[in-house]
């Protein structure tokens, strides 16, 4: 009879954790179910791979969560998935900070996979250079050119959001 195999601290890392790597997946993958659905696909490779999973339950399951990431940009590169525009609120209220975020998760989704990747891991995780490197495999000097060229490409997608926000708020105030 096969034996069963044990998933000892998975379910405890889950609990704990859990909504921070579902933030996490929902930024790489742009949106609440696709992240719930890159999270998930994570967590089944974990499972299957358990025996090999040794010391750092949440580095390997995190390793996991950005190759699959890079893996599902890499299919879209040759299907493209079309994202909703969206437009910067013009009314100051209650739901710019929700507004705020969906529209920098769009901002997100136009850059290239391996800035998009770098800039979550070294912006929303806050790891170092070289934690960033070894999660994806590269070299430092890549992931310091990919986070200095994404940021200047979200600058550049974001550059028309401050002259919109001026005319919406000269235009609340008249």
């Amino acid at each position: 009879m096969r034996r069963r195999p044990s998933f000892e601290g998975l379910d405890t890392l889950v609990a704990e954790r859990g909504r921070v790597l579902l933030a996490t997946a929902v930024l790489l993958a742009g949106s609440r179910t696709a992240g719930e659905d890159l999270l998930q696909a994570a967590l089944e490779r974990v499972m299957r791979s358990w025996g090999r999973v040794q010391g750092d339950v949440e580095g390997y399951l995190r390793r996991t969560l950005y190759h699959l990431a890079i893996d599902s940009w890499r299919r879209r590169r040759r299907r493209p998935e079309v994202f909703a525009e969206v437009e910067p609120p013009g009314q100051p209220d209650g739901a710019d900070v929700l507004a705020l975020r969906h529209a920098l998760i769009q901002a997100l989704a136009q850059l290239q996979p391996r800035q998009r990747a770098v800039l979550v891991l070294r912006y929303w995780e806050q790891l170092s250079d070289a934690e960033a490197a070894a999660t994806l495999g590269c070299s430092v000097g890549t992931v310091k050119s990919s986070a200095s060229r994404g940021m200047a490409r979200l600058r550049e997608l974001t550059a028309a959001w401050d002259v919109e926000d001026s005319r919406a708020w000269n235009g609340a105030k008249s």
